[in-house]
């Protein structure tokens, strides 16, 4: 009966917990259904209705600008790096000043701030200062972007210029705000400045610098990266920056560029202008077999005794080479077999006319060469030898020698790295400059125009075995210090002539500036002021009449040398153009190879790297040093080091001992020490033989420099506590 009641309470329990269990159910479901239709209410019919809600908590996107990548020496040091600066702005509609008139108070007022910007720019005084803003303030129309200083200020500068009386309200009170300007900065200055390039210093509506010129602007798209974008929402009740999208910063570019190379380059070239009073100057360094550019300078006068770069005339000018070119054109007819070195060729008294125009030799006012050969007319730079050896081979076909001067590369298209780069021009037979006189006159460089660049780039592969490589500026580029793309070498032209041929060029060019002659004329080539007694320097001078108004002489001269160092195995090509210079006669040997050979001799000073193994053995050296009487254990610790080989008479208990050297060895002696007896310091550093002695209880006075040589209290002696020995050292 009670297992029945018990069964029956358990049935009617169990019933009550899954009544309940169900109600629970149904009432979640309930719940479920109304937030899912409420959800999907408020997705669909009433979209556009919260979407401006949301709207409304967040302010406009603005773009954030990236950094600009960076631009690095060939040892990374910076040569462009950018930075922020800020114009400083007031706003005279802005609301503080529509609603009072809070400027004028005395507690944040215009004295304060005038007094603080007078402290800080120092261009004006307080009243200047106060002047200028109630200027702005008291205008009948007010100016929303009234300038309050003329420069820009850093990021430094502009934290601390927001903490001044009244500009460190909120812009809507103070009606402050900035312009964000980013600054190239060149932490060498000048040096490569005009291979480096400028950028705009403005931010574009893209929020990004771009590059104006040079290097900056042919690598613009990888240094400029790509703008973020931030807004500013409410959250919280307040408002804060959000960034959607990260900025992408810059990449950064490794360039060829040797700073010290480059210094070196520009302070011997800017010495020269200066001497020689020229109007502008160029100097290139250029590796021979990279053809990396290790410094490139372009100086111009701006006014008298200064210069500064200006342009890259290295790069851009398309002049007239002058004698330079007669190494290509004697590259040519080499090549063509039409003569050789020793060719001879009769140039008279220095004047050949050829069709109604006179060719003439620079020394034609000392009666000319006479009988040389073909070699000597590139030595001593003779137009009149060139052009004689041009016109017997191609006078009936001179497309075969403008194809010849194609062929070794003297219009290559090297595609430079620079904008703005000039092209080489060379003349056809038929086209409109065409005349009968462009063959002889092209021989010796007139009639044909290049940049220097150009030139350099011919030497170069003369210096480089033949081969032709294009002139590199950039070597690296790089994502967060590591490399993504490195740039290698690349070959223009794998031969620009035979073998034979080159080694006779080579010989040539050697020859203009080292050949001495003997004979009583004394001739020696145009190159002579380049001879070095420490590095052997080849290479040619030029010379050429400036163009102007139609023909030659009234704008002065462009004055050259190019070659390479050292002849026996090249390392570097260098062309140095000076235009116009007012002190001294034109010449490219005196004007141009002498800042050739300092730059060459200061390279190799430089980079000079003294092998000691290979070096004669020093004639005072000994074997083994003088060593001082000292304390034992530092002795065997210094001997182990140096691997200096020792031997002591007998075992060695005292502390302290003498040495002796000679080429065997250095000899050990113990110096006991005895209590109360003086020991014998003679021979002891100070350090060492004032410790000894103290420690037997004496007081120690010290004379002289070096070991001791004398004590005044003979040792042996007993010990008188307290006595005062005194030491002299030699």
């Amino acid at each position: 009966m009670s297992e029945n009641k018990t069964s029956e309470k358990s049935y009617v329990k169990n019933g009550n917990i899954f009544f309940r269990y169900f109600i629970i159910t149904v009432i979640l479901s309930i719940m479920a259904i109304a937030i899912l239709g409420s959800a999907v209410n408020i997705g669909v019919n009433e979209k556009k209705d919260w979407l401006k809600v949301a709207e409304g908590l967040k302010r406009p996107d603005h773009l954030v600008s990236p950094i600009r990548g960076n631009i690095f020496s060939d040892d990374d040091r910076i040569m462009a790096t950018s930075s922020p600066r800020y114009y400083l702005y007031m706003d005279f509609k802005a609301e503080g000043f529509a609603r009072d008139s809070f400027l004028r108070s005395k507690t944040n007022g215009v004295d304060s701030l005038a007094y603080y910007l007078s402290k800080k720019f120092k261009n004006r005084t307080q009243e200047g200062y106060k002047a200028h803003l109630m200027k702005g303030l008291n205008a009948t129309s007010k100016n929303r972007n009234y300038l309050i200083y003329e420069n820009r200020v850093s990021y430094a500068d502009l934290q601390e210029i927001k903490k001044y009386p009244f500009l460190r309200y909120h812009r809507n009170r103070s009606g402050f705000y900035t312009k964000e300007m980013m600054e190239r900065q060149k932490p060498f200055s000048m040096l490569a400045s005009r291979t480096i390039g400028d950028i705009y210093n403005e931010i574009d509506t893209l929020g990004m610098t771009l590059g104006k010129n040079g290097l900056e602007l042919q690598y613009d798209s990888l240094l400029r990266g790509y703008p973020g974008l931030n807004s500013v929402q409410r959250v919280g009740g307040r408002w804060t920056n959000v960034t959607e999208i990260e900025p992408t910063n810059g990449m950064d570019i490794r360039s060829t560029i040797d700073i010290n190379i480059q210094d070196l380059v520009e302070k011997v070239l800017t010495d020269k202008l200066k001497e020689l009073d020229a109007r502008s100057g160029i100097a290139v360094v250029m590796e021979v077999k990279t053809g990396e550019i290790k410094a490139i300078t372009n100086m111009e006068r701006v006014r008298a005794g200064v210069y500064a770069e200006t342009m890259n005339h290295a790069v851009a000018d398309v002049i007239e080479p002058g004698s330079t070119f007669k190494v290509a054109a004697m590259m040519v007819a080499l090549e063509d077999g039409l003569v050789e070195p020793k060719t001879p060729v009769d140039v008279g008294r220095g004047v050949y006319e050829y069709s109604g125009r006179e060719i003439r030799d620079h020394n034609a006012n000392r009666g000319g060469y006479g009988l040389i050969n073909a070699e000597k007319a590139i030595w001593y730079s003779s137009n009149v030898g060139v052009a004689k050896i041009v016109l017997k081979g191609y006078e009936r076909n001179p497309q075969k020698f403008v194809e010849g001067l194609r062929k070794i590369g003297m219009d290559a298209d090297l595609k430079l790295e620079i904008p703005g780069s000039g092209k080489p021009k060379l003349r056809w037979p038929g086209d409109r400059l065409w005349s009968r006189t462009s063959l002889p006159w092209m021989s010796f460089g007139y009639e044909v125009q290049m940049p220097p660049i150009q030139t350099l780039t011919f030497f170069n592969a003369i210096a480089n075995e033949g081969k032709m490589v294009r002139p590199m500026f950039v070597k690296d580029i790089l994502k967060n210090g590591e490399v993504v793309k490195h740039y290698e070498p690349e070959t223009v032209i794998p031969a620009i002539c035979s073998k034979p041929t080159l080694k006779t060029i080579q010989q040539m060019l050697y020859n203009v500036v080292n050949f001495q002659d003997t004979s009583p004329s004394r001739r020696d080539g145009t190159g002579k002021p380049a001879r070095s007694d420490v590095i052997t320097i080849a290479g040619k001078t030029g010379t050429a009449q400036i163009a102007s108004g139609g023909g030659y002489g009234g704008a002065g001269h462009h004055v050259s040398f190019c070659g390479y160092f050292p002849y026996e195995d090249p390392l570097y090509t260098c062309i140095v153009v000076i235009s116009s210079p007012r002190v001294g006669l034109p010449s490219g040997g005196l004007m141009c190879g002498t800042v050739v050979k300092d730059i060459a001799e200061k390279i190799y000073a430089d980079s000079w790297v003294v092998d000691m193994k290979k070096e004669p053995g020093d004639s005072l050296k000994v074997a083994y040093p003088n060593v001082k009487s000292s304390d034992y254990a530092s002795l065997k610790n210094v001997t182990k080091g140096l691997k200096l080989t020792t031997k002591e008479a007998g075992t060695v208990r005292s502390k302290y001992v003498s040495v002796q050297s000679d080429d065997k060895g250095l000899s050990v002696k113990e110096i006991p020490l005895i209590d109360n007896l003086v020991p014998n310091v003679v021979g002891m550093g100070a350090k060492d033989a004032v410790f000894a002695l103290e420690n037997s209880g004496l007081r120690v006075t010290l004379s002289g420099k070096g070991r001791v040589a004398t004590q005044s209290i003979q040792n042996g002696t007993k010990v008188v506590a307290g006595q005062t020995v005194t030491l002299t050292l030699k």
